[in-house]
């Protein structure tokens, strides 16, 4: 059975990245984060008010009282804001505009 191509499957910044982030801050890995990770993370600090000025340790502790359903629907969320803010550093051929990196975030506290 064939399944439909979604953009983000092949991407750094999929639904299967954001997961991997996710979990690598319940379980508390303090290990450095990837630029992508990073980026992952600045996202989700866009998208949820609730973890705007949060360590990563707190961040993981929000995401571990999360339901499942909750936890999907922040995954797309995240997701998301990925691809605006990707789309926000490209031109419509989707090169990255002159002058960007294609990192946007900063480093965080651990």
């Amino acid at each position: 059975m064939q399944r439909a191509y979604k953009y983000s499957e092949g991407s750094q910044l999929g639904e299967m990245a954001i997961v991997d982030t996710f979990t690598k801050l319940i379980f508390g890995e303090e290990e450095d984060y990837s630029a992508s990770e990073l980026q992952i993370i600045q996202a989700f600090r866009a998208a949820d008010a609730n973890v705007l000025l949060d360590n990563h340790r707190n961040m993981g502790e929000y995401l571990r009282a999360l339901g499942v359903r909750e936890m999907i629907e922040l995954v797309s969320v995240v997701q998301e804001q990925l691809l605006s803010e990707t789309a926000s550093l490209t031109d419509p051929a989707g090169h990255l505009l002159p002058g960007n990196t294609g990192y946007q975030g900063t480093s965080q506290p651990a």
